[in-house]
């Protein structure tokens, strides 16, 4: 069997008003399975969660399978899975927890390619701390972040490095497993931004060396919110604010109030959903290792769609690509000699193609870039989009530039 993505694209619902979606990096559509799993939670009894009867059962299970589903996506444990509202509360909520085991001189090093959500939690919680801020530069041209430019910053002071495993604004995939390594070496510890990552690789936290690892799931076809991965046994070391009749558990302590199990089971719904994608992939085979299948499939089929669009692109004169990097996401961001991305995006928008513009709070990257705060047009690919969305998109831009 190969990718069909016309079976695929059958299966979301709001894939039938026509549009061609060039919106994944900023959240997928979802499908019939999600929408299904999360109206069915909340059909069923709901309570606190617990065992005596049908609701509280209702609400373990759903926690259970989240923690159990999310272990699975990203190659950890279920006791390290913690929900939050979104990446970026997740960040704060930790940044803060953190910076509370920091001394004054100490150093936390950032990057400028990242979303704003992995620099601006841990600058804040330094500076609050009197700790140090050192900024590791990617290369403007090529887009590139190589584990030297972490490296060099690092020292004996250094408590925490946070970085991007994939640039939302121009898919820049930097070598974290060696940033890792030089991290650890320097007794530190590394926060990594997966967001845009969990989207389009085969996760395993643990051979990319991310003491903390945070995604979203509603980048991968899931509901809004956001999921942090870390070892159970580094969450034990940490002591957030909570409630004091809250449990003090592992992962509950850092998740505050009651938990959304309607939420909970669409994120369920969303990882088997991803496992599924696999061409021939059956059930009997675990869940973890038909997910490494469905990703490579993935992969497959998004990368064919970026050069075709690449392609494209090159044929269009004034357009200039700045998505350069040897390794990265099919996420395009691109700027036009004479016209404003904002006028691109609205054009192909009466056109019926969703591509929207601006900086996405990656402002540090748009402003190394030469962008400022106005970025560019971002040409994000997603597993249901087909040859014909690109098609209409290049046709889109082709006739903007001559308008």
């Amino acid at each position: 069997m190969t990718y069909d993505v016309g079976a695929l694209r059958a299966r979301f619902p709001a894939l039938r008003a026509g549009t061609a979606h060039f919106d994944g990096p900023g959240g997928t559509q979802t499908p019939e399975p999600v929408i299904a799993a999360i109206t069915d939670a909340l059909a069923g009894p709901l309570s606190i969660r617990g065992a005596t009867v049908p609701g509280e059962a209702n609400a373990e299970t759903a926690v259970r399978e989240f923690r159990r589903a999310m272990a699975d996506l990203l190659g950890t444990e279920a006791p390290g899975i913690v929900f939050g509202r979104s990446a970026t509360q997740l960040t704060y909520d930790f940044a803060r927890t953190l910076a509370a085991t920091w001394e004054p001189g100490d150093e936390v090093v950032v990057s400028r390619l990242d979303h704003d959500a992995n620099i601006r939690p841990w600058v804040q919680a330094a500076e609050r701390a009197g700790v140090v801020v050192r900024w590791a530069d990617f290369d403007p041209a090529t887009g590139e972040l190589p584990a030297s430019a972490v490296g060099e910053l690092l020292g004996e002071r250094t408590r925490l490095v946070a970085v991007t495993a994939a640039s939302n604004l121009i898919g820049t995939r930097p070598p974290v497993a060696e940033i890792a390594r030089l991290v650890h070496r320097a007794g530190a510890l590394l926060y990594v931004d997966g967001v845009h990552h969990a989207a389009h690789d085969f996760v395993d936290v643990t051979e990319l060396g991310a003491d903390f690892y945070v995604c979203s799931p509603y980048k991968f076809f899931g509901p809004h919110h956001g999921v942090l991965a870390a070892r159970a046994d580094l969450l034990e070391t940490l002591r957030p604010d909570k409630l004091l009749p809250s449990t003090d558990a592992v992962p509950e302590r850092f998740e505050l109030g009651t938990l959304p199990y309607e939420v909970l089971a669409g994120t369920r719904a969303a990882v088997d959903f991803l496992a599924d994608l696999a061409p021939g992939a059956g059930e009997a085979v675990a869940r973890r290792e038909r997910l490494r299948a469905a990703f490579t499939a993935v992969d497959d089929h998004e990368t064919g769609l970026r050069e075709r669009l690449e392609s494209g692109l090159a044929d269009l004169d004034g357009v200039t690509l700045h998505s350069r990097a040897a390794d990265r996401t099919p996420t395009l961001l691109v700027t036009f000699d004479d016209r404003r991305p904002v006028d691109a995006y609205h054009f192909l928008g009466t056109l019926g193609v969703h591509a929207p513009a601006g900086s996405f709070y990656a402002l540090e990257a748009s402003r190394h870039l030469g962008l400022g705060e106005t970025g560019g047009l971002r040409l994000g690919l997603s597993p249901y989009n087909d040859t014909s969305d690109v098609d209409r998109l290049l046709e889109g831009l082709a006739d903007f530039l001559k308008s």
